[in-house]
């Protein structure tokens, strides 16, 4: 698949962080022409996965959250969410719905939104090293 574009971000993990991240994912999809439901979807699964470093990667403090789109000829969307926080122990178990190390506030979800909105994820994690997530999205071909 030949890159038609990219886009790389470095930005502390604060909550206001999350908007800019799904905003400058969102204008570079969007250059694939997307439905309404298509952004939506990969918005949401960047808002799951910034999220998760967040709350998870950095519970006690401020940390780096490193953010990477790319966009590909014949539709495919690519984003990859890393950091260098706590790590997951059992990537698996932390995959199974319903399953958080957030309290009660928290669904346990993420995981589950990330890949039935984007199609196909990716997680990779060492502990006190962190966490790669890398989503992929193919996108409905336009008429």
């Amino acid at each position: 698949m030949k890159e038609l574009n990219s886009l790389k971000m470095e930005f502390p993990s604060r909550s206001a962080n999350e908007a800019l991240a799904r905003a400058a994912i969102a204008s570079l999809a969007a250059q694939l022409d997307p439905t309404i439901d298509e952004l939506g979807d990969i918005k949401t699964a960047v808002s799951e996965a910034v999220t998760n470093c967040i709350v998870h990667a950095y519970p006690d403090c401020i940390g780096k959250v490193w953010l990477r789109g790319r966009i590909f000829e014949g539709g495919t969307v690519e984003i990859t969410v890393r950091d260098r926080g706590v790590g997951i122990p059992d990537v698996e178990e932390a995959r199974r719905p319903a399953f958080t190390t957030g309290g009660e506030e928290r669904s346990g979800m993420g995981f589950t939104i990330m890949e039935s909105f984007m199609g196909e994820l990716k997680v990779r994690s060492a502990v006190g090293r962190g966490t790669v997530v890398t989503m992929r999205k193919r996108l409905s071909a336009r008429l």
